[in-house]
């Protein structure tokens, strides 16, 4: 089939399917496993930093290249579809197995064990993010569509961040120990198959329009996206505000239990920070319908700001001002979703037509690995912010921290993502591309 301007909603829900696999690998291990180190495995926390860092890292270089071999690879199915099921089983496999470090006797090796799963894990996760990603750039070529079809997939995004997330914390605290997070890890890995299954067989009546890899080398074609100053543009705005994401997460649980004082609260935090998404999606998508998705990225993004910088006040005011504080986080997030993910196939659809060569694989390889760097550079930074607040590490949790703790964990989750989120809009300023160059280019 080749691409098309409408797309059946059958279709648009089987591709949003797929962000129950991305959502919850991109939550949980972000939000779970900095504290699984530092708090069960008694790893102090600047090098569970680096433990939770090296696979992210490892997928910057390896997302590129995960693109440029789905460009390539010939089936019937098209050349994406395969890859969702191959990696995203493998994908589902591995996480099981990061949170179950067996006694070893050694908080060094159950270190490496997690470092060991942690990297097939993310290398599995490459071969199926890029290629599902690359999809909507062929699925269809209209500048609306494409954010229609990103408002179904940030609206079960959305809903799966608060799924995994709100009930992460709770299966572990159910069970306990290390048990907890082994029960945690089988339940989400689960998950993540569903939503495998759900995208495969969803998007089997997908159009998969015409797809001709660029010729030369992977370098070749990485100077090219390299020279794309409304991509570039976009990715350093969404690096940079994944970079807060990612600090975010990873405060949530020590947010929660060390400053709040309260355990439980992580699940409020997290219905608090998804549950706007749910309802705002839609809206995000008709603000930018009517403003353009520039201007509405850029909206959503200094309500997001807005929310994390009210978050300061946690030590001190009641948990309802920070709760209240995390939902608007969750309203700019929703339009910070739908927005760059709209606008990045119509980047890559828009090199298409100008070069006569298909890099939506490239494109959407480079995107996600800014991405993954930004996600995986979020909790590394924070751990940072542990250790120069002098975060105490142990192996039974619950320890009390110092008041220099406390404010690291309160400024890391609150006023450095903030700053973050305001930096990143220097970028923003500069990309280009409207809904007349996309449709008429």
């Amino acid at each position: 089939m080749t691409a098309t301007e409408s797309l059946p909603r059958r279709v648009r829900i089987g591709y949003g399917s797929g962000s129950v696999a991305t959502g919850a690998f991109g939550t949980v291990p972000g939000l779970m496993l900095l504290p699984y180190l530092t708090d069960q495995l008694g790893i102090a926390a600047l090098w569970a930093g680096v433990i939770v860092f090296l696979p992210k890292a490892w997928d910057v270089v390896l997302n590129p290249v995960a693109g440029r071999v789905s460009d390539r690879t010939t089936d019937a199915r098209g050349p994406r579809r395969p890859w969702l099921l191959k990696a995203g089983i493998a994908l589902a496999i591995g996480f099981a197995l990061i949170f179950a470090a067996p006694e070893l006797g050694s908080r060094w090796a159950e270190a490496g064990w997690v470092l060991a799963f942690f990297l097939a894990t993310a290398t599995a996760y490459a071969f199926f993010q890029v290629p599902y990603v690359a999809m909507p750039a062929e699925m269809t070529s209209s500048y609306d569509e494409r954010t229609r079809l990103m408002t179904w997939r940030v609206a079960i995004l959305a809903f799966t961040i608060m799924l995994a997330g709100a009930s992460a914390p709770l299966i572990r605290d159910a069970v306990g120990g290390r048990g907890g997070y082994r029960a945690m890890g089988v339940v989400m890995a689960l998950v993540i198959l569903l939503g495998v299954i759900l995208a495969y067989r969803g998007t089997r009546a997908a159009p998969v329009g015409a797809v001709e890899p660029g010729a030369g080398s992977l370098r070749d074609q990485l100077r090219i996206v390299a020279t794309a100053r409304d991509f570039r543009a976009l990715l350093t705005t969404f690096v940079l505000q994944a970079l807060a994401t990612g600090c975010m997460l990873a405060g949530v649980d020590y947010l929660a239990g060390d400053v709040l004082g309260r355990q439980g609260a992580s699940t409020i935090l997290f219905v608090c920070f998804v549950g706007p998404a749910l309802l705002l999606t839609p809206l995000w998508a008709r603000v930018g319908e009517r403003i353009g998705k520039r201007q509405g990225y850029t909206l959503a993004s200094l309500v997001l700001a807005a929310g994390a910088a009210g978050a300061a006040v946690a030590r001190v005011a009641p948990p309802g001002v920070v709760f209240a504080a995390v939902a608007l986080v969750g309203v700019g997030y929703a339009g910070c979703q739908v927005f760059p993910m709209a606008m990045l196939p119509d980047a890559a659809a828009v090199d298409a037509r100008r070069t006569g060569s298909n890099r939506a694989g490239v494109y959407t390889g480079v995107w996600t690995a800014g991405e993954t760097l930004g996600l995986a550079l979020g909790p590394g930074v924070f751990a940072v912010v542990l250790a120069a607040g002098g975060y105490v590490a142990s192996t039974t949790g619950g320890t009390d921290q110092p008041d220099s703790a406390l404010t690291a964990i309160t400024l890391g989750f609150s006023l450095l993502p903030a700053a973050l989120v305001l930096l990143s809009l220097l970028w923003l300023r500069s990309y280009t591309l409207d809904a007349e160059a996309v449709d008429h280019d």
